[in-house]
């Protein structure tokens, strides 16, 4: 990933916040703050596999619904397309955006 994510961040927290990011577009309201991100690395180099985890063990209600590979493959796309855009960090770095905070945001409330 070649874009303001890499100039200001590590690149685990780069793609930490870039899945934070596909999270917030995609409408789902989790957060992988750096503990979360650490135990899911520590699973698996794969991150189709770390996903699949997330899933399995802190959302597993959504696998009811939605077959588990249709998720992990629309968040993976969300991410990569963040990452060609830079769409979290347009106007300052993504390490910058509190994103448990984005997510805790509800209209009308």
């Amino acid at each position: 990933m070649s874009n303001l994510f890499t100039a200001h961040c590590a690149p685990d927290d780069a793609e930490r916040h870039a899945y934070n990011a596909a999270f917030y577009e995609l409408g789902l309201r989790w957060h992988w703050d750096a503990q979360t991100y650490s135990r899911l690395m520590q699973h698996s180099p794969c991150s189709k596999a770390r996903l699949r985890l997330y899933l399995e063990s802190a959302q597993p209600h959504l696998l009811r619904a939605y077959d588990a590979e249709f998720l992990v493959a629309a968040i993976e796309q969300r991410k990569a397309t963040i990452g060609g855009r830079g769409a979290a960090s347009r106007s300052a770095s993504a390490a910058n955006v509190n994103w448990a905070a984005m997510q805790a945001g509800e209209i009308g409330a």
